[in-house]
């Protein structure tokens, strides 16, 4: 018959020892210190190339900015159309950038004060009488919801969409890139997006008509001159 003192149970100081389950992390295992400090880089990382895109931006509004006060002195009158075409245009990569990422989320619920800013009226007649005569078009309030006609004016669109993009470089120049980026964004998105589209297509139907119109004099005397070689 066994002897009784050799047995033992989970109860005695040797089994319960051995029905500890594991404690110390395996090679492999992921704990909540490395969950902590993989969210803490991944957050870092997503800061890190918020910054680069609000530099990048910062640096495209500025240089429109910058281009389109110069052309409303009048200094390239000849120019000033295909200028603000290929401006616009490129503006167009900057505002699509900022609608295909995610929303910016503001730290602060108000926004800070930008401080002093440039009146645009100066620059909204200035870029007015740069466009005489071809300024206004006829636009639609809505594409998608509505098909109420409305009046448009280049020297509005312009003067808007400088407006909105200086507001934001008054941020970022004050190191407030968060405020900076969600100011361009929902800008983009709501205002300065849809008037640089607006006027896009006004400066590209001008273009379209200064390039292929011909006078009806010079149609003629073309067509006389194959005619009578």
């Amino acid at each position: 018959m066994p002897d009784q003192s050799d047995h033992t149970d989970a109860t005695t100081p040797e089994r319960a020892e051995a029905a500890k389950p594991e404690t110390t992390a395996r090679s492999g295992d992921v704990t909540e210190a490395d969950g902590a400090a993989s969210a803490t880089a991944g957050d870092n990382e997503a800061t890190a190339q918020l910054g680069a895109l609000a530099a990048e931006t910062a640096a495209e509004a500025a240089e429109f900015c910058a281009a389109v006060r110069e052309l409303a002195t009048g200094a390239a009158p000849d120019a000033a159309i295909p200028l603000l075409l290929l401006l616009i245009a490129q503006l167009q990569v900057t505002g699509a950038r900022l609608g295909a990422i995610q929303d910016v989320v503001l730290v602060e619920r108000f926004e800070p004060d930008p401080g002093p800013e440039d009146t645009l009226d100066a620059l909204r007649m200035a870029l007015a009488n740069l466009f005489d005569g071809i300024d206004d078009y006829a636009d639609v309030v809505d594409p998608v919801t509505s098909v109420e006609p409305a009046r448009g004016a280049l020297s509005d669109d312009l003067a808007e969409i400088v407006g909105a993009l200086e507001h934001g470089l008054l941020h970022y120049q004050r190191g407030r890139t968060i405020e900076a980026m969600w100011w361009w964004q929902f800008s983009y998105l709501s205002q300065w997006g849809v008037r640089a589209s607006a006027a896009l297509r006004v400066l590209q139907t001008i273009l379209g008509h200064l390039r292929l119109d011909a006078d009806d004099q010079v149609v003629a005397d073309a067509e006389f001159a194959a005619l009578h070689p």
